[in-house]
């Protein structure tokens, strides 16, 4: 999956205070975008590394000639 632009796909940000929206400020725009792109970079990780630990087991499996519902059965 592509990392998202978000000064792009969010050219502005909005908050709400007592119940009023007001448009960000630059430095709260850009703490806001560098959390979203920390976030996604976190989230992009982890998805990779699942995707890596899905495939070695996978492998693992291949090797022994067993499916994964297989190998379920025998552990109980």
């Amino acid at each position: 999956m592509a990392k998202t632009d978000f000064r792009k796909d969010y050219p502005k940000l909005f908050k709400n205070v007592n119940g009023e929206q007001f448009e960000m400020n630059a430095e709260e725009y850009e703490a806001t975008i560098a959390q979203w792109e920390a976030n996604e970079v976190e989230r992009l990780a982890k998805e990779a590394e699942a995707k890596e630990k899905a495939a070695a087991k996978q492998t693992i499996l291949d090797r022994i000639g067993l499916t994964a519902d297989e190998l379920q059965t025998i552990l109980g």
